[in-house]
């Protein structure tokens, strides 16, 4: 759960999910994800490094450049329990649903309309 925790805290940021965007397109240097953001490298790096810890992104250096990649299997946990979570309350919505026809069937068979 530690894991998802991690995954969902790296998503909760707009930066991180920009820049999950951007590497949704393929890898790309630091330099080049940080320019479309207006903040200091080092600030920028904090988001690098969240991502990275929550294993959404893998980055290594290149001789001077350190590049990022997406890692899209890392997101499988939580797409996962989204899903899980999705059909509890699609069922719960359908019970529901279900006891709001049965009153109003009821209702009807009173006269009540």
């Amino acid at each position: 759960m530690a894991h998802l925790d991690r995954i969902f805290h790296s998503l909760s940021d707009s930066t991180r999910r920009a820049v999950i965007a951007q590497l949704a397109h393929g890898p790309a240097s630091v330099g080049d994800l940080a320019q479309r953001h207006s903040m200091a490298l080092p600030s920028f790096m904090k988001h690098v490094r969240v991502l990275e810890e929550s294993e959404i992104v893998v980055s290594r250096k290149m001789g001077r450049v350190r590049m990022c990649q997406l890692r899209p299997d890392a997101l499988t946990i939580a797409q996962g329990w989204l899903e899980r979570e999705r059909r509890i309350w699609e069922s719960r919505l359908d019970r529901l649903d279900s006891f709001v026809e049965t009153l109003a069937e009821q209702d009807n068979a009173h006269g009540h309309e």
